[in-house]
């Protein structure tokens, strides 16, 4: 018998161990759940103050019965300045690519005029022999370099430039060069003494 007494006695503290436990933890969640209804409380107040207020502000604008469905005329007033507003956009929009457009087209006329003028201009070799033929005396590469550019305004034409073509003109027989004191001038190759394009100057 003492030992089924002993038996019970070790039940019953476990038992009450573990109801005391399951009470404490019953507790501290009602004190939780007990905060959080208490926050909702509070949190509700304040909706249902803010409530009241608006009502009270919607009422002395003499707006009622709008909260839940919105009026559509004001939505349908609010529409038609968008809508005249982007029917003028799109002309200014066609109004700038109109001149946009004609402003490409410009450019690239005279980009095409340009090449063409370009492509159509003789070479500065071509220039100078033309000049001295045309001269038919002796000029100095400064007075060619000048009545080039004089005629030629568009083409940057150098008095270096042109001396060192006369020379290789003179190399290749196509011109003549005569010095006189500290100037050197230069003609064109006379008809007669024109060698043929494929002979070669002596010495060479």
């Amino acid at each position: 018998m003492s030992e089924s007494t002993t038996d019970t006695t070790g039940l019953t503290h476990q038992y009450s161990a573990q109801v005391a436990a399951d009470l404490e933890t019953n507790l501290k969640e009602q004190e939780r759940i007990s905060g959080d209804v208490a926050a909702l409380q509070q949190q509700l107040a304040a909706l249902q103050h803010d409530h009241s207020v608006l009502v009270n502000i919607q009422q002395a604008l003499g707006v009622t019965e709008t909260t839940k469905e919105p009026t559509p005329s004001a939505e349908t007033a609010a529409v038609p300045s968008p809508r005249q507003k982007t029917k003028t956009a799109p002309r200014s929009k066609q109004a700038a690519r109109k001149t946009t457009t004609a402003q490409e087209r410009t450019t690239a006329k005279k980009s095409t005029a340009k090449s063409e003028t370009k492509t159509a201009q003789p070479t500065l070799v071509e220039l100078i022999r033309q000049h001295l033929t045309e001269q038919g005396e002796p000029r100095s590469a400064a007075e060619i370099s000048t009545a080039l550019g004089q005629a030629h305004p568009e083409r940057d034409i150098k008095t270096k430039v042109v001396r060192v073509t006369l020379e290789g003109l003179v190399a290749r027989s196509q011109a003549q060069r005569a010095k006189q004191g500290s100037s050197v001038f230069y003609t064109a190759p006379e008809a007669e003494t024109t060698p043929a394009p494929d002979a070669q100057p002596e010495g060479s």
